[in-house]
């Protein structure tokens, strides 16, 4: 069904979509001091599960850049009022929340915090931490450039901008090309995630470490310009109208794409994380989003959500209410993960159960946070929480 609203109209099968998607991010923000945590990563247990779950959570930001194509694609407005109404839309947002995030070592110090906090709450800081105001405005001062490991999720933000920078370019084509002309597309940009596997299995067997002319003085080789999230807006747009399939027939298959990239995902993670010689990005090489493996879990995944019927518009309108606190919650779900790691992993949970359950209850915070900022500000809100 779809929903109208006062403003726009929301495809609530989509916001089904959004709502996994959003569980799966902070699914996977939630394993991280499952590995990184110095008392957690010598337990085995603990690495099995965060590869079991990190594996099944993959296809959490693919999914956004889907949406975004099928959401967006074709680009129905001129270049200025596109870029002012997306990009400046999560600009302000963005910038406020990783000034916070980057400003939070330096308040500790000012509340007369032992600075060990800062590893609690960010894991990836541990043993790094700082609270020197000095070494916080430098972070800040890097933001236009890159993010820091205090707001490690805002990584996905350069990405999305750089998207809404190049998708009024490539809308000309989309809103001309038939669809076998896309089909064509999404075939090259299929068999181009295949490259770093090959990079890294293939080309020593030549003797080589690049392949399809990249070199140390290039780096954009054949299948560059196909290759990358744009591969997932065009899947997004491709696939707004559905399949026609049954319902039995989309399980089916939803089921042995989705069997079939998990096992890739898993098994390569797990080898490489058993393997003391390996890298971080050994470890990371099957966890890569542009990833044949991931690109077909993603697909299994928005293929099964496309036949969601939703019936109660009670039920529909709170789906559209988490969609429009969706990046609110993306954003402040960060400084979440670190208080309840530490609330829950110490306990006698089993270990299986940690990880839904402080997703659950980091989700219903943000999203509290976030609907409490909407009616505390109203539309105002939207320059603060997106």
């Amino acid at each position: 069904m779809e929903l109208k609203t006062e403003t726009k109209k929301h495809i609530v099968w989509l916001d089904v979509v959004r709502l996994a998607a959003i569980l799966m991010v902070i699914g996977v923000h939630c394993i991280d001091p499952f590995y990184i945590s110095p008392t957690m990563r010598d337990i085995p247990e603990y690495t099995r599960w965060a590869a079991i779950y990190g594996s099944l959570f993959r296809p959490s930001v693919p999914l956004f850049a889907m949406m975004t194509g099928l959401l967006l694609l074709p680009v129905g407005q001129p270049l200025g009022a596109f870029y002012k109404k997306r990009i400046f839309r999560i600009l302000f947002p963005v910038v406020i929340w990783s000034v916070l995030y980057n400003l939070f070592p330096w308040f500790t110090g000012v509340l007369g915090l032992d600075k060990s906090i800062i590893g609690d709450f960010f894991c990836y800081t541990q043993g790094s931490e700082s609270q020197a105001l000095g070494d916080s405005l430098r972070d800040v001062a890097m933001i236009p450039f890159q993010f820091s490991f205090k707001e490690n999720h805002m990584w996905y933000m350069y990405l999305l901008i750089g998207l809404y920078l190049y998708m009024p370019f490539f809308s000309a084509w989309i809103e001309k090309a038939a669809a076998k002309e896309k089909r064509v597309y999404l075939g090259i940009w299929f068999a181009s995630l295949f490259i770093p596997y090959a990079t890294a299995y293939v080309a020593p067997w030549f003797g080589v470490g690049y392949l399809f002319g990249e070199s140390t003085w290039n780096a954009f080789g054949m299948f560059y310009y196909f290759a990358g999230f744009n591969g997932y807006l065009v899947l997004g747009h491709y696939l707004k109208k559905g399949n026609g399939w049954s319902f039995p027939k989309t399980l089916a298959i939803s089921a042995v794409l989705f069997g079939a990239g998990y096992w890739v995902t898993y098994s390569g993670f797990a080898a490489a994380a058993a393997d003391a010689m390996s890298t971080e990005a050994d470890m990371e090489l099957f966890f890569t989003f542009c990833s044949p493996n991931v690109a077909i879990m993603t697909a299994a995944v928005f293929l099964l959500f496309q036949k969601v019927r939703i019936n109660s518009e009670r039920v529909a309108r709170l789906l559209a209410n988490i969609t429009k606190c969706g990046f609110g919650i993306y954003i402040v779900h960060y400084f979440l993960v670190g208080p309840f790691f530490l609330l829950i992993g110490p306990s006698s949970l089993p270990i299986p159960l940690q990880v839904p359950l402080m997703s659950v209850c980091i989700f219903l915070v943000a999203w509290g946070f976030t609907a409490l900022m909407y009616r505390l500000l109203g539309k105002k809100a939207v320059y603060i929480m997106g």
